[in-house]
């Protein structure tokens, strides 16, 4: 049974550090937000998206607290063999609010609370999009975390003057052709706008079954629970009609581009797909983000459609890696000694 939160105690040092469990956004107190994605408008959010189970976990010294990390469980459709599993998600490793800290004391003893708390939902816990790749890796190796390798594709705005200096003569070339054949691009205006938005893009995704797609409902609390100007969603129309579109997330100096796509099969001569994420640099860029990440670029030894598709915009691919751990023990120690 999952109870609204819960409070345990553990030494730091000299100074006690209480961790607090929190289940309901009714329960959480007023907390600093400097990182969206352990951000308490994202857990309301997630609370409100059907088959979506949040987590934070904060941590407070003398009653104040110093940081948090917020876990999303969801439900995931397998197709074969078919059935439902629960896997956690955690993007980064927390959000810290004193910066003389021992951030990585800290990050142990609420990645320790949340592996026990989340392995009793869920089948998988994973970490991703980290920061800083070396961070937290003896904390994770300890509690049964085994790293894969992956790639992150980011493109720098600081440097440049206009986002397309860096973009391929051919990209060039289809912003240009959608534009002349009718496509007109912008942010989202009403939330009728919002939900055409998802429902296009659901089914671009559930064809490509490429990865998991979130309810519809998460995109209409994208736009009106999350923080201000923390979020964005563009679309890309044709003739009044949303042909494609991105989603993005805004946290610190960086844009993140969560989901896009286009239809680009019915819509070929418009380039919808093109202009969405040639929008959220633009946008980016205009709004001062020192960089835009794109979301979910794939494994490094496997080829990823998407991964070349955005290189094209003059990004810079770099290695990272994600953190797992299986709820099965026997699993996960074969899959620790494959990954060592």
């Amino acid at each position: 049974m999952i109870h609204p939160h819960k409070i345990i105690f553990l030494n730091l040092q000299t100074m006690p550090l209480k961790l607090t469990t929190y289940y309901r956004g009714s329960k959480i107190p007023e907390l600093p937000n400097t990182n969206t994605f352990h951000s308490t408008g994202l857990f309301r959010i997630y609370e409100a998206t059907p088959g979506y189970t949040p987590v934070l976990i904060v941590a407070s010294e003398d009653d104040k607290p110093i940081a948090k990390l917020l876990a999303v469980i969801r439900k995931s459709v397998r197709l074969f063999p078919p059935g439902i599993i629960k896997k956690c998600e955690v993007y980064g490793t927390g959000d810290y609010f004193d910066d003389n800290a021992d951030k990585e004391t800290i990050f142990s003893d609420m990645l320790q609370r949340l592996t026990d708390e989340a392995l009793r939902e869920a089948f998988l816990i994973e970490f991703r999009n980290l920061e800083n790749a070396l961070f937290g890796y003896k904390s994770f190796r300890e509690n049964g975390y085994f790293a894969v390798n992956w790639l992150r594709v980011r493109n720098s705005l600081h440097s440049i003057e206009k986002v397309e200096e860096r973009f391929s003569p051919s990209r060039i070339r289809q912003i240009k052709k959608g534009l002349q054949n009718g496509a007109q691009v912008r942010e989202t205006q009403t939330m009728e706008e919002t939900l055409h938005f998802a429902h296009m893009l659901r089914h671009i995704y559930s064809s490509k079954i490429r990865r998991h797609f979130p309810s519809i409902r998460f995109f209409e609390h994208l736009e009106s629970r999350l923080e201000e100007k923390r979020s964005k969603i563009f679309i890309v129309t044709y003739k009044n009609k949303i042909i494609g579109g991105s989603a993005c997330i805004y946290s610190g100096d960086n844009a993140y581009l969560w989901f896009s796509g286009g239809m680009r099969k019915t819509y070929a001569l418009q380039y919808p797909g093109v202009l969405a994420v040639w929008k959220a640099l633009d946008d980016a860029k205009q709004r001062g983000y020192r960089h835009l990440e794109f979301m979910d670029v794939g494994l490094p030894f496997r080829r990823h459609g998407y991964r070349d598709f955005v290189l094209r915009f003059g990004g810079k691919q770099s290695s990272t890696r994600r953190w797992f751990r299986f709820r099965w023990n026997w699993l996960n120690r074969i899959l620790m000694k494959i990954y060592e």
